[in-house]
């Protein structure tokens, strides 16, 4: 049985294995904490969408709410079958779903690719389904992309990252690279988490290789 238990949350399930879920969204925050700006799916013009699945979200949106050109930061569910999934069913690992946050940016600000760079250094993509001491498929690394420009910048920082971390001695990057997903919003107390607790976990770390900045889709 605990063999069972174990095997659900290292190994992503298929859909017809997954928790039914719910019709409505399940309650969230209506603004975020640190800017007060509503906590919505809308996107304001000229800007545009970047979701990322890093391990832990508390310890990720932080990564992303301090950065100039950042407008708007929310944590969620993504990647998975579960409609409308709580935070206890996408902990079972029963409904395929990765914490992912969303970051709403101004790109004449922030590129996508300093964005990517913040991603590939701030966790271990290498680790498949876990981050740290927190394991399971919620926890995988992904990038999950709005636009066609964003997937040829996201697989070109990926081969270059690669190559970092082939000659620092470490292993295979496991990250996926996927179009964005619906994304579920997490209940309220998730969002802006250490913010709000400033003292609380962030199991994240890094690997200790540099990501090159502005990598050449062509090469």
């Amino acid at each position: 049985m605990v063999f069972g238990i174990l095997s659900r949350k290292y190994n992503m399930i298929s859909a017809s294995e997954a928790l039914p879920g719910r019709p409505a969204p399940i309650p969230t925050a209506e603004t975020h904490f640190l800017n007060g700006r509503p906590l919505t799916l809308d996107v304001p013009d000229g800007h545009e969408v970047a979701v990322f699945g890093m391990g832990c979200f508390w310890g990720v949106e932080r990564m992303f709410w301090k950065l100039d050109g950042v407008f708007l930061t929310m944590v969620g569910y993504a990647a998975g079958f579960t409609e409308n999934p709580t935070y206890q069913e996408v902990c079972t690992g029963q409904t395929g779903h990765n914490e992912v946050v969303r970051v709403v940016y101004d790109p004449a600000v922030i590129g996508y690719d300093a964005l990517l760079k913040i991603f590939w250094e701030g966790h271990d993509p290498t680790q498949g389904m876990r981050q740290g001491n927190d394991t399971g498929t919620q926890y995988r690394s992904g990038i999950y992309w709005t636009t066609d420009a964003q997937r040829a910048v996201a697989e070109a920082s990926k081969l270059a990252f690669a190559k970092g971390l082939k000659a620092a001695g470490s292993g295979a990057i496991t990250t996926e690279i996927l179009p964005a997903p619906e994304f579920y919003f997490a209940e309220d107390y998730h969002q802006q988490y250490l913010a709000k607790n400033p003292n609380g976990y962030c199991g994240l770390g890094g690997t200790g290789v540099t990501c090159p900045v502005g990598v050449s889709v062509s090469g």
